[in-house]
């Protein structure tokens, strides 16, 4: 999938999944290229979160509205709930030191959440410790052990169970390789085939 706004493709199936003249939070939000064509594109209303200095001058310049924030220590100082229509955390669930927190938070002062991570349950990841021995290094965890900034590594499943255990709802999954492209034997195995995953959610309604 990819259109006119020049988006890396997983962005494009993001965005896809926004809707017009929503209002939209991203968490870490980088140099703000998302949030710049969600607005340019979708007349987003949006805010990004965002710790690196470097990539708050880059969001000032590109128009975007940015916070520096750390985001394990939470949302709530800063929103209120649902304040957006979605909140986006791409790349950076799996670096929190409280995730659980942060989903809960997301799914608070949001409508739906849309999040990406590398899965932990790839099969080069699994034949790197089950014939290796080591921990594993690919294109979607480039670092060693001892220097990666990805402490709560996991996989299809085991994020799909938190979810169920949070009472949050899948509405949509799509998942990727590192190039950011999808094939149909991708989604007959995604747990497996599946580099990077991109999920919608929203807090399941209790009756």
């Amino acid at each position: 999938m990819n259109d006119s706004s020049g988006l890396r493709p997983d962005l494009d199936i993001i965005s896809e999944w926004i809707a017009p003249d929503s209002r939209v939070l991203d968490l870490g939000c980088g140099d703000g290229t998302l949030l710049h064509s969600l607005q340019q594109q979708r007349n987003v209303d949006g805010y990004g979160l965002e710790i690196n200095p470097e990539n708050i001058i880059a969001c000032v310049k590109k128009g975007v509205n940015v916070i520096q924030s750390d985001l394990d220590e939470g949302l709530s100082d800063y929103f209120a709930d649902n304040s957006f229509d979605y909140v986006v955390m791409t790349q950076t669930l799996q670096a929190m030191y409280y995730p659980t927190r942060l989903l809960r938070d997301m799914l608070n002062v949001g409508k739906e959440g849309i999040i990406t991570f590398p899965n932990f349950g790839h099969w080069k990841s699994r034949l790197q410790i089950a014939i290796g021995g080591h921990m594993p290094i690919s294109r979607s965890l480039p670092n060693e052990w001892f220097n990666t900034p990805n402490i709560h590594l996991c996989t299809l499943n085991d994020f799909e169970a938190l979810c169920a255990r949070l009472d949050i709802e899948i509405l949509e999954r799509q998942v990727v390789d590192v190039s950011h492209r999808n094939s149909f034997i991708m989604n007959l195995w995604p747990n497996l085939l599946g580099e990077i995953a991109i999920y919608r959610l929203k807090a399941r309604e209790i009756l």
